[in-house]
This record gives C-alpha cells, structure tokens and sequence, in this order.
C-alpha cells in the first residue's frame, strides 16, 4: 500500500468519529475497487489499528497504534517534501545506520526514518545515546542540498533551530541551544543532533540528519549517570507530550528553514539561531581536538562557526567542539 493511499484511507476513517464507512465509500473516496479497501485495511490492521467490520454498515476505526506510525504523521503533516516518505520501525539498532542505506539506494529528499526504540543511538563522537522504547523521538531524515561540503555543518543549526520552534510550539517550554547540536532546557539536555555527510570534493551527494529528543521519559528511565544532566518534555511540562505533534512540527519548521536557507543563506538565521542560544555573552570553555579555549561567547559567524574573545581580547573562531559552561 502506497504512503497516499495509507493515508488517504486513515484520513476517512478518522473523519468519520468512529461511524461506519462501507467499503463502497471508501473505495469512492480512494479511486480504487471495494476488494482492494480490504486489502488495505488488513495492512492497516497490521500496522497496529483497531478496526471494526461490520456486514452491511462497513468499517470504523476503533483504535490507532500507541507507537509513532506514518499515519498519524501524515495525517495532518504540513510539509510538500519533509515526511513525505516515511518509514516507522519498532525497535533498531540506529535510524542513522538504516537512513545511510536508503539513501544510497537512492530515496528521495526528505524521506525520515523513525523508530520506537534504538539500541545502538549514538550522537557526536560516536558517543552512545539512551533511546527509551516508545519514550522519546529517534528520527533520521535524509537531505539532498546542492551545497559544497563546507556548508554541511550549518544544517545541525538549521535543525537546532527547527526543533526549538516545534518544542515552544507544542508544549509551551522555552527551550535553548547549545552550539552547536543541542538543545536544552534550564541547563538539562532534552535533544541531540547529529549531522552526517556523504559527498565528494565539490558537492554533497547527501546529508543524514538524526535527532534524538527526549520527550515522555520519567526520571526513573534514564540511567544513573545521565540522570542529571539528562531531561524529558513531560519531565519539564508536567503533562504527556503528543510525540506526532512533535515530529510534525519539527518537520514543518525544518522545511520553512531549509527552503529560507537555499534561497538566501544562513544570514536570516542567524538572527533565530542567536535568539535561542545558551551562553551567548557569558563565559565559556570549548574544548577542541587542539586544546582549549576559555573566554566569553560572542555569537556566531553567517557561516554559523562560533567566536569566542579571550582574556587577551583574541577572538577565536570554532569549528568543533564540546562546550562547557563554568559554573
């Protein structure tokens, strides 16, 4: 069953508010034969919905899958490209790994793998990060920017950016971030991004971009030596947070900002960028694979690369780095 007609046949049955739609409605409505709807609707069953059938009144929706699945993202998503092609998979071992492979199998821009649990997730470094089952968003999206490499490192901003809005937008938190790949929220880390590149001296044949973003965990489903620094929407919001909101707002600012981006670079961004950052103006140490730098943070660059003035008023321009904040 294609993307469109899965939704397309979700979108009726959800409009119907539990009534019954015959199969011959249903058919109406999608374009095609009353023995293919029940073909679809056993995929659907599949997947996870409830459904009811009933001779002579037809099919109701009882229930939807508690998990993230496609068709509630795309029920609703407001995107032309982002999502558009979506693959949900129960548990893996990193959405990183299996986005890399469709995408050198030549899926299409804005295809985004996700999945209700990782046991491989892993962030900058190769650092591993906890994946909570069903907890939390572990999502990879797949980009094809006709870009020179060195602009690469500017998406991880650009989605930074992305899931700052989606996360004020449905919860109400004003979250902050980290140059350059996090996102926090008075001081605890609620999001990671990673940035991954495949490309050739002069073009980037294709970015991978996993967020990992900490949304229903409890205290108790971190392990004890992230538990401190560690922490999760519903934690800060005190409510369950709808994970489809989540993921379909954050594929909807991503798609504004990339396409802003394309058409006049990240200068209009930065403006955005800044006024969510940590630490901007404040002291700051970033440790480099050359060693230290310690000094106040003043912002970043068009280019998104961080300066930091030193004692001795010597301004450094950051790449990469892990960035503490003293206390």
């Amino acid at each position: 069953m294609s993307s469109s007609i899965k939704k397309q046949l979700y979108e009726a049955l959800a409009n119907a508010d539990g009534n019954y739609l015959s199969g011959q409605a249903l058919a109406n409505i999608i374009g095609c034969s009353r023995t293919a709807i029940w073909k679809h609707i056993e995929e659907l069953r599949k997947s996870g919905f409830e459904l009811e059938a009933v001779r002579k009144k037809g099919y109701r929706l009882i229930s939807k899958p508690a998990h993230l699945s496609e068709h509630d993202i795309l029920f609703g998503l407001a995107t032309k490209t982002i999502g558009r092609s979506f693959h949900y998979y129960d548990s893996v071992e990193s959405t990183q790994t299996i986005a890399h492979k469709a995408a050198r199998e030549g899926a299409p821009e804005g295809t985004v793998i996700i999945a209700g649990e990782q046991t491989g997730g892993k962030g900058r470094m190769s650092r591993p990060w906890h994946s909570s089952k069903q907890k939390g968003i572990w999502m990879s999206m797949i980009v094809r920017p006709k870009l020179p490499p060195e602009r690469a490192p500017q998406f991880t901003l650009i989605t930074a950016i992305a899931c700052a809005r989606a996360i004020e937008e449905v919860t109400g938190l004003e979250p902050h971030i980290k140059w350059p790949n996090d996102i926090l929220y008075k001081g605890k880390k609620l999001t990671g991004i990673l940035t991954e590149l495949q490309g050739e001296a002069d073009k980037v044949n294709f970015l991978i971009i996993g967020i990992g973003m900490n949304v229903n965990q409890t205290k108790d489903d971190f392990p004890e030596e992230v538990k401190e620094r560690a922490t999760s929407l519903e934690i800060e919001s005190g409510n369950s947070v709808s994970k489809t909101k989540v993921v379909q707002n954050i594929l909807k600012y991503f798609e504004k900002y990339y396409n802003l981006y394309m058409e006049k670079g990240f200068a209009p961004l930065k403006i955005m960028w800044e006024s969510y950052a940590a630490g901007i103006g404040k002291p700051i140490i970033a440790r480099t694979l050359n060693g230290e730098i310690s000094g106040i943070a003043l912002g970043i660059t068009d280019e998104g690369i961080l300066k930091v003035e030193d004692q001795d008023g010597n301004i450094h321009h950051i790449y990469s780095a892990d960035i503490e904040f003293p206390s």
